[in-house]
């Protein structure tokens, strides 16, 4: 059968016409990963934790807002890159970055950051301030600080936090602390201690204090007004972009992990990496029993004996304690995951094509090839092997999810490649941090289904092939 007569079989078949359609589905979904991520997504993005600092850490998927109600704290994030406002201050110069978020007194945010990034000036290092207009017109400066000065033998411009951005987390940090804390005295009259505001400045920013109640506060909703004044030397000197973040309960369209990755992301990623290991070992390792089992049936004699003998003996060979060995002496990489997983995977189609061969060998086509005086070679793999090439072919499918499920199985034993991000490594971070007891259900159920819903697609493309691996099925179509 041509390769368009095996297609059209399989999806006459409702099985076939379904896996296809998730087949191309995973191919697309794959290509638009390979355009869009970086190669080196996993130890550059995925294990840095500087990428994920601003994310809120296991965190719902936001679309749970629909039934979390206000419950649940949207994720904000407030970036520029240009002024709001720029005006002369004597010699030097003023620019105004503002933000605005309404607050409409449920929850508070859960944290709050500021970050700044990609500095240059030529003289004077520039002076920041991040102040808050409340609702009732109070005014509160959480972060002064002046940017590093030059070093000595460094040249104009001066460059700083080109690589990594200065971040201040102002719900820990001492400075805002002691502001909030000046602030509610000089606002309120009460007199509230560094340990009482120790983890509630979202709190007290976005509140006023209870009293007889040190620590307490009751929501302040309305309009705040969120300041960057950065004053410079020079109308030369840049500020690159400054960010401000708001921190949610909830994020993105599959949540975070607890150190903040956006798992979304991850499960994207995944999609390549699943079907690159699942197509590389079924190709190689069906390619691999394929020939040995047309060799060992074809050629018989001693070469049958051993290739049978040796098939034997490498089937009954215990795959889980060489690949543990092999980890501890090489390291936890992905394709060496993979090369076991070759290596292991041939000797059950080599002792089956083995045995389909014995059957064909003896036929008309094949005696009649060798009174034509064609080459054993020629033989092998120009007339035997186009006559068992079905079954082959549905064989090398249904090696696919067999793969793509070692490897999920491995890397949840914590057996596979931590710097690349796989649906398996995934559920093994959730089980390891406990997040199937503590209701992080968005952590381990997605990779989960798509470890399932992969694996059933080559099922299904297994099952609309059983016509053509055997065409007595052909007339129950």
């Amino acid at each position: 059968m041509t390769l368009r007569e095996v297609a059209k079989v399989m999806l006459s078949s409702g099985s076939g016409r379904v896996g296809a359609i998730f087949l191309v589905a995973l191919v697309l979904v794959s290509l638009f990963v390979l355009v869009r991520f970086p190669l080196d997504f996993g130890s550059k993005r995925w294990n840095n934790p500087t990428q994920w600092a601003d994310n809120p850490k296991a965190a719902a998927p936001a679309w749970t807002r629909l039934w979390a109600g206000d419950s649940a704290v949207k994720h904000t994030v407030f970036q520029a890159e240009q002024p709001s406002s720029v005006s002369p201050l004597g010699t030097l110069e003023q620019r105004l970055y503002t933000f605005s978020y309404d607050y409409d007194g449920g929850r508070v945010p859960t944290f709050l950051t500021f970050a700044l990034s990609d500095v240059r000036f030529a003289s004077r290092p520039p002076v920041l301030a991040l102040s808050v207009r409340r609702p009732n017109g109070a005014i509160v400066t959480l972060l002064q600080t002046v940017v590093r000065g030059p070093r000595e033998g460094e040249t104009v411009p001066y460059l700083r936090y080109q690589d990594s951005p200065l971040r201040v987390n102002l719900t820990n940090d001492a400075n805002a602390v002691a502001a909030l804390r000046d602030f509610l005295g000089l606002q309120y009259g009460v007199t509230v201690s560094v340990d009482d505001l120790q983890g509630k400045v979202v709190e007290a920013l976005f509140g006023t204090p209870v009293q007889g109640s040190p620590g307490q506060f009751q929501p302040l909703p309305g309009r705040y007004e969120f300041t960057l004044s950065a004053t410079i030397g020079s109308s030369a000197d840049v500020i690159g972009s400054d960010k401000l973040v708001l921190g949610g309960s909830v994020y993105g369209v599959m949540g975070t992990d607890a150190l903040g990755r956006d798992l979304a992301l991850g499960l994207l990623f995944g999609f390549p990496v699943a079907l690159a290991i699942g197509l590389a070992t079924s190709l190689v390792a069906t390619a691999i029993g394929a020939t040995l089992g047309i060799v060992s049936g074809y050629m018989a004699g001693k070469t049958d004996l051993a290739i049978q003998r040796f098939s034997d003996i490498w089937s009954n060979v215990p795959t889980l304690p060489i690949l543990i060995f092999l980890i501890f002496i090489l390291g936890q990489k992905l394709w060496l995951v993979v090369v076991i997983m070759i290596l292991f995977g041939w000797p059950g189609l080599t002792i089956v094509v083995r045995s389909m061969v014995l059957q064909i060998r003896s036929g008309q086509l094949v005696e009649a090839t060798q009174a034509l005086g064609a080459s054993k070679t020629r033989i092998m793999f120009r007339h035997l092997l186009f006559q068992i090439a079905p079954f082959i072919f549905a064989q090398m499918i249904f090696f696919t999810p067999g793969a793509i499920l070692a490897e999920a199985g491995l890397s949840f034993l914590g057996l596979g490649d931590p710097s690349i991000p796989t649906w398996g490594q995934i559920l093994e971070s959730g089980f390891r941090t406990g997040a199937v007891y503590v209701g992080y259900w968005w952590w381990v159920l997605p990779p989960g289904l798509l470890i399932v819903a992969t694996a059933m697609t080559f099922v299904l493309l297994t099952l609309g092939l059983e016509p053509v691996v055997n065409p007595r099925l052909r007339g129950n179509r």
